[in-house]
């Protein structure tokens, strides 16, 4: 059978419609910002999520970055939690091209402590310190599982911003998943955050893009920096019309992701690497501490029965559900796997 493929849901490819869609979209020079299909799917996330303004960018990472330099000046300092995508999967883009020094918090995920993150705050005029000027938080949160930090939560963290003078910022990449998991509307997660960048090419299945949301006097310097990290494109509305297609169409489809993630778990629990229970987006991390395999092993032995998933530590893997792999291709992948792990 054809390869299974839960390495990512950026494995997701452009549907027949969606194809469709860019080869007939309306384009302009972007950096002139006269794309008219850019400037409508900036203006639509922008809405969706309750901002003025919004700017389509290449890639996540990118959207990310800005948003971080629009909060924090050069040679001051972000608080992140220590598995942060800002910092260990954006190759340290905030302190080679912020400036940016970074302090984080203990990797935990979905359960972020408030009060432990207010006392790291160093405030300006501190003895030989830099002063904290932002937050950064994750939602769904990739590296413990696709896991959602409860609004409560984020409330308390815009809260405690707001007593320090602090920006706040949300690597949104999977924040579809967080709002079709929750109900929670975009709107109300979006406006707790200073910026917040969405990524189209995940769960949504458009080929390339993201697009970072603040106000509109932060979003005109965000496309400064922008063109100043090479990312100024010209006929892009080629590209933003998959995002655009992808945002009409496939948000609510991610709870068929969602239940294909519920059901991998359940089938593996007995192999006693999962939390069911834990489960609530599209991502499924194995903990193989207590098997005889380490990652590589599991994921070498899962490939020659054409079920491809990722290492995400020595001793645990991530599978991600996402629109390309269907009911069939997740039962395969629970047999094989649970085989492995058996």
């Amino acid at each position: 059978m054809a390869d299974v493929d839960l390495r990512s849901d950026t494995f997701t490819r452009p549907t027949a419609e969606m194809r469709a869609a860019m080869a007939a979209a309306e384009v302009g020079d972007d950096v002139y910002g006269e794309d008219p299909t850019v400037n409508a799917l900036q203006d639509e996330v922008a809405a969706l999520l309750g901002h003025e303004a919004g700017l389509f960018t290449p890639t996540g990472s990118m959207a990310n970055q800005i948003g971080l330099q629009l909060l924090v000046p050069s040679g001051e300092e972000l608080l992140t939690d220590a598995d942060a995508h800002v910092l260990i999967y954006e190759m340290g883009a905030a302190a080679v091209y912020g400036g940016i020094s970074s302090r984080t918090w203990p990797a935990v995920g979905d359960a972020l402590d408030p009060e432990l993150v207010e006392g790291m705050i160093r405030v300006p005029g501190g003895y030989d310190t830099n002063a904290t000027r932002a937050i950064a938080v994750e939602q769904t949160h990739n590296r413990t599982g696709g896991t959602i930090i409860p609004l409560d939560t984020l409330r308390r963290v815009r809260a405690l911003c707001d007593r320090h003078g602090l920006g706040l910022h949300c690597d949104g990449a999977r924040l579809w998943n967080a709002h079709v998991a929750t109900g929670v509307p975009l709107d109300v997660y979006g406006r707790l955050f200073d910026s917040v960048s969405v990524c189209l090419s995940k769960g949504l299945g458009a080929p390339i893009g993201s697009v970072l949301v603040s106000n509109r006097a932060a979003i005109a310097r965000g496309r400064v920096i922008r063109k100043r990290l090479g990312g100024g494109m010209r006929q892009a509305g080629i590209i933003a019309a998959g995002g655009l297609h992808a945002l009409r169409h496939h948000i609510p489809r991610l709870a068929e992701d969602h239940a294909h993630a519920a059901r991998l778990a359940a089938a593996l629990a007995p192999a006693g690497v999962v939390d069911a229970d834990a489960v609530r987006t599209n991502i499924v991390r194995l903990d193989l501490t207590k098997t005889a395999l380490d990652a590589a092993g599991l994921v070498a032995a899962a490939r020659e029965h054409d079920v491809l998933i990722s290492p995400v530590g020595p001793r645990a893997v991530r599978l991600v559900t996402h629109m390309d792999v269907d009911s069939a291709g997740i039962d395969h992948a629970a047999e094989v796997l649970l085989d492995l792990l058996t």
